[in-house]
């Protein structure tokens, strides 16, 4: 069967993007980064770009434009899991997201798609394309018959971290983990209906494909981007024994655990300090680890730091440490590179593939084989030299925001190409055939 060709498919007039993401954390986690850089290099391709966005917002350099789709924000990290007032409550989308939380749930990726839904589809002649940044719910199934074409992006598959999380929970915790990630089998079935994926390595690739059970031909790799005007070497000397790491706080599939048992063997025979960028809940376990390690003021968490603030920081360093589990890419690897700093990062998901030999890859949930390389480069300044230098060389080989937002305009193109034409002309009405409704 034929399909008439959207308008601009395969013209080289700019593009009018609506770029999807139901949270936006500026400075740590990937969804925010993302969505700031690759909507300032499509603008600066020429192209119009509209961020749609829930809490917390992202931090949009000049050219894209925000617009802001309100949750009850029911997440946010000064006052988690709260009750609204009922003045709060604007419709039923709202009252659905609170009702969810309140049985264990995580349904902020629903009920955003259910207002990006309503909002596009009073603007649907606004745009050319929709490009979804890992939302992957129900309503974005509803654009089809709006006539927008969707491209969404997938850093990893979100099935990665349940399984970390399960593996490492007990009792009622199991059970409550399997509760939060019940959206995870949503995410799955749009997964399979939605038109290219996006994703920034072969290992998450594989990964989806696997667990997300998306046909490889759809899944496309595109490595994502570091801002070398700020992220670079500087000529400022690094301070002695500091260590920086990038990573949520108390999340198992970050490996902080891991990273602050290696720091406490090596700091029994030398200074050091660690700078973790993260902010553990007060309390929870990584508060109690570093107070059962005595490690005392010779860790430092910090969080809400500007990105010059960051970039200084990772340039400061004399190691900078990746300890995950499972990483999709690692933006704070590519940025750890970017600043000539040494690097050591754990032998899992697209690690290796990312680093090159550009860094000292160690088995991922093993203090003492990371403890090992801590010792072997602090010891080595040569060797710190050699990788600092590896490193930089291999960002500004392979990782410029630019070449992403050129090659994500062509998959913009393709996608549009193979949509056929027309309001209502790709879907009848929505149905989930032979799988469960969405709530």
């Amino acid at each position: 069967m034929s399909t008439a060709m959207s308008p601009g498919a395969s013209t080289g007039r700019p593009l009018r993007v609506a770029l999807l993401s139901y949270r936006s954390k500026p400075h740590c986690g990937g969804q925010g980064i993302y969505l700031r850089h690759l909507s300032r290099e499509l603008a600066a391709l020429g192209h119009h770009v509209e961020v749609f966005s829930g809490q917390p917002y992202p931090e949009l350099e000049p050219g894209p434009v925000l617009r802001e789709l309100p949750s009850l924000d029911l997440y946010a990290d000064d006052d988690p899991f709260r009750t609204p007032k009922l003045s709060e409550y604007r419709d039923w989308i709202d009252v659905l997201e609170f009702g969810a939380m309140k049985t264990g749930a995580f349904p902020e990726p629903l009920t955003f798609s259910l207002r990006a839904l309503r909002t596009l589809r009073a603007r649907a002649g606004d745009f050319d394309l929709v490009h979804d940044n890992q939302v992957l719910a129900y309503g974005l199934l509803g654009l089809a018959r709006l006539g927008l074409p969707l491209v969404t992006s997938i850093h990893h598959p979100i099935s990665v971290d349940r399984r970390i999380e399960l593996e490492s929970s007990r009792g009622w915790a199991r059970v409550g983990k399997w509760r939060w990630y019940s959206f995870v089998r949503m995410q799955g079935r749009v997964a399979r209906r939605v038109g290219p994926v996006l994703t920034a390595s072969q290992a998450s690739r594989a990964d989806i494909c696997r667990d997300f059970r998306v046909e490889p031909d759809n899944v496309h790799v595109i490595p994502l981007g570091v801002d070398t005007r700020l992220f670079h070497p500087r000529e400022a000397p690094r301070v002695p024994g500091r260590i920086v790491a990038v990573a949520s706080a108390d999340s198992p599939l970050k490996g902080v655990s891991t990273l602050l048992q290696a720091f406490a063997k090596i700091t029994v025979e030398r200074e050091g300090q660690l700078i973790v960028v993260g902010r553990p809940a007060a309390g929870g376990p990584t508060e109690k680890l570093v107070s059962d390690l005595a490690l005392g003021d010779r860790v430092r968490f910090v969080h809400g730091i500007s990105d010059t603030e960051l970039s200084q920081l990772c340039a400061s360093a004399e190691i900078a440490v990746v300890p995950s589990l499972y990483e999709g890419f690692s933006l704070p690897a590519v940025e750890h590179m970017a600043s000539g700093t040494p690097l050591i990062a754990s032998r899992t998901g697209a690690l290796p593939e990312v680093t090159g030999d550009a860094a000292v890859l160690v088995e991922p949930g093993n203090p003492e084989a990371l403890a090992a390389a801590l010792r072997d480069l602090l010891d080595s300044p040569a060797e710190r030299a050699r990788l600092g230098a590896a490193a930089w060389h291999r960002v500004q080989e392979r990782f410029a925001w630019p070449a992403v937002a050129r090659t994500t305009v062509e998959q913009y193109r393709d996608a549009m190409a193979r949509f056929p034409a027309g309001p209502g002309a790709a879907r009848g009405p929505l149905s989930f055939r032979n799988e469960d409704p969405p709530c």
